[in-house]
């Protein structure tokens, strides 16, 4: 009997089995941290699965854990298996890449990673809830801010200018300095005297931040102005970073980038 071309091949490949009732597991087959789960039940609700977890977004999870249970039928189950690994194991594997970023510096400095803006539409969101499972911030301040990049500084006519130029909007005022017109660490002390609340030195160079700590200090300015770092900066150069005069790091797609949590939905029970 030829296939029906507008009919789901499970249900002919199932059409013997379709009032059977079966059980799957998902399962972490490594370590990490769980984001998507919440995700991951809406998918299977609107299935018609019954799906059950005692976890919560963040949570971590070992390797060979059982994640969650689903119970449906076969056409159910198949359906469920080709979605439900992508509800959680890439937000999973940021969420991951989140949680070991934070715990490389002190408790004092934000790590954030901001990149998430910059991702197409479809995923942002759930790259932005990610970051946060896995305890970065989203933004290098917690307050409202105006953030003055490389292009804002230009069309101002320069750091001091475009500073001057925001001040009356009230808000914190942050500056993006790569040393594109000054030396760099001339540009943060422009910026912190002419009214900045948080100088980013987003050359990703750590002869630049440093310089740009010693100016800020030697200036008397290292107590009015908060200073970020960013740049193309990968999980292992925070060891270092760690260890200097720093408020706040943006690390960007060194965490966006991060590699799946590999997981696996397991058929268990057949009745």
């Amino acid at each position: 009997m030829p296939l029906n071309p507008m009919a789901d091949i499970r249900e002919t490949i199932f059409s013997n089995h379709l009032d059977r009732s079966v059980t799957a597991v998902l399962v972490a087959e490594a370590a990490g941290v769980l984001s998507g789960i919440n995700r991951g039940l809406s998918i299977m609700e609107s299935l018609g699965l019954s799906f059950s977890t005692t976890f919560s977004e963040g949570d971590e999870i070992h390797g060979g854990q059982e994640i969650a249970r689903a119970v449906g039928s076969p056409v159910q189950i198949a359906i469920a298996e080709e979605q439900i690994i992508g509800a959680l194991s890439k937000s999973s594997g940021i969420a991951t890449a989140a949680r070991r970023a934070k715990k490389r510096v002190n408790a004092r400095c934000r790590v954030a990673s901001g990149g998430w803006k910059k991702m197409p539409l479809e995923i942002k969101d759930l790259i932005r809830e990610a970051v946060c499972h896995g305890g970065m911030d989203q933004r290098i301040l917690e307050d409202p801010f105006v953030y003055l990049d490389k292009n804002y500084v230009r069309i101002l006519g320069g750091v001091t200018r475009a500073v001057q130029n925001v001040i009356s909007l009230g808000r914190e005022i942050v500056v993006q300095v790569r040393g594109e017109t000054d030396p760099v660490e001339e540009e943060a002390v422009a910026a912190a005297r002419a009214g900045a609340g948080l100088v980013m030195v987003d050359t990703g160079k750590q002869e630049h931040l440093s310089r740009v700590i010693d100016a800020l200090r030697s200036n008397g300015l290292r107590s009015r102005v908060q200073i970020a770092f960013a740049g193309n900066i990968t999980l292992e150069d925070l060891d270092t970073i760690a260890q200097m005069d720093l408020d706040a790091v943006d690390i960007g797609y060194a965490v966006l980038d991060a590699p799946c949590l590999p997981m696996r939905f397991d058929v268990i029970e057949v009745d």
